[in-house]
């Protein structure tokens, strides 16, 4: 009769896995920051410069175009994409620094515009329909107050930090301005997480308080319940 086998279970996924990804993903960012920092701060005309601080506007326009259900119209747009990006290119490498103005200020606008746009109206702000999206569409009055107090605190900060964006690349040095967008902007934007945070502790004490992992964990399976 043969020896008995006795079945392990499946190695279960290592849990290190999700903070290898972060620490690639942080690394990443930093790289960026202190490449666009370098280049936005030269004055003199730059090829890489240009293709760095179009890349994000480019990609974007790229899978946009690439995604449309016409084929031949998203080949046509990219066709003329690389016509104006090819036609227009001695004129962007000799504005390196507004590239990246426009491209980091635009961000913060557009940011400023996704929240606040939110706060008009009989609607409900945006953290309020992200936390409805977590706790299963109920909300303490409480949860009510707090979320859409995040949601004007989140608007006025992209608000400010665009404001200061464009008043230090106006009045300030180069190096200065890009030493605020590239190396102080995102940890500025970790501290407004820090303190929203803290206060999100202090106004929901005793309270079911959802991370920001679980909010994007909550938004991602909505956008894939309303996918075709």
């Amino acid at each position: 009769m043969p020896p008995s086998t006795t079945e392990l279970p499946p190695p279960a996924a290592s849990s290190i896995w999700p903070w290898i990804k972060g620490l690639a993903a942080a690394l990443v960012a930093v790289a960026w920051a202190v490449a666009s920092h370098m280049a936005a701060g030269q004055s003199e005309p730059s090829g890489w410069g240009a293709a760095l601080a179009l890349a994000p506007v480019v990609t974007a326009l790229v899978l946009g175009l690439w995604s449309l259900p016409a084929r031949w119209l998203g080949l046509t747009g990219l066709a003329l994409m690389a016509a104006l990006l090819v036609g227009a290119w001695p004129w962007l490498t000799a504005r390196v620094p507004l590239l990246f103005f426009l491209d980091q200020t635009g961000v913060y606008i557009l940011m400023a515009v996704v929240f606040g746009r939110t706060l008009r109206g009989p609607g409900e702000s945006l953290v309020t329909q992200m936390a409805r999206l977590v706790h299963g569409g109920v909300l303490s009055a409480r949860q009510l107050v707090y979320t859409r107090g995040v949601t004007i605190a989140w608007s006025l900060f992209f608000l400010v930090m665009a404001l200061v964006s464009v008043a230090l690349f106006l009045w300030a040095p180069t190096p200065v301005w890009s030493t605020f967008a590239y190396l102080l902007g995102g940890p500025l934007i970790g501290l407004m997480f820090l303190g929203e945070f803290l206060w999100r502790r202090h106004a929901l004490a005793g309270e079911d308080k959802a991370t920001i992992a679980d909010a994007i964990r909550a938004w991602k399976a909505h956008n894939a319940d309303k996918a075709p």
